[in-house]
């Protein structure tokens, strides 16, 4: 996959996952797909294949009532690989375990990985 349509398939999930369109995020990914996001050195979510990824993203789009994941940087890794580096910030829509509460602003950074298969997004793991 050149590095052109690598980056137009991220920009496309990422819109789709920023106006909480989660059939635009599915349409970009592949039906055995991975996901895993860490924070610090722990894995706190795991998805795998389209259907469990689409349950988790309807249960994070319940806890936001707006975010917003903006590329900093962007490498292509390889044939099936990019890696992006990102700011996130969202408002919360409901109060988390953590003791964050709704309408608190949630603010990272981090760098997510991508590899790609058959045209589509095969694995995603989120760092933050």
């Amino acid at each position: 996959m050149i590095e052109q349509d690598k980056r137009n398939l991220i920009d496309r999930y990422l819109h789709a996952y920023n106006t909480f369109d989660i059939e635009g995020m599915l349409a970009t990914l592949h039906s055995d797909v991975e996901f895993r996001n860490v924070s610090g050195d722990e894995v706190n979510a795991t998805a795998s294949g389209i259907g469990e990824f689409s349950e988790m993203a309807q249960q994070s789009k319940a806890l936001f009532s707006s975010r917003q994941q903006t590329v900093k940087a962007f490498e292509a890794i390889g044939d099936d690989g990019a890696s992006i580096q990102l700011a996130y910030e969202g408002v919360l829509a409901a109060d988390l375990p953590n003791g964050m509460t709704a309408g608190e602003v949630l603010q990272l950074t981090g760098r997510t990985e991508f590899e790609f298969k058959d045209g589509s997004i095969s694995r995603i793991v989120d760092y933050s």
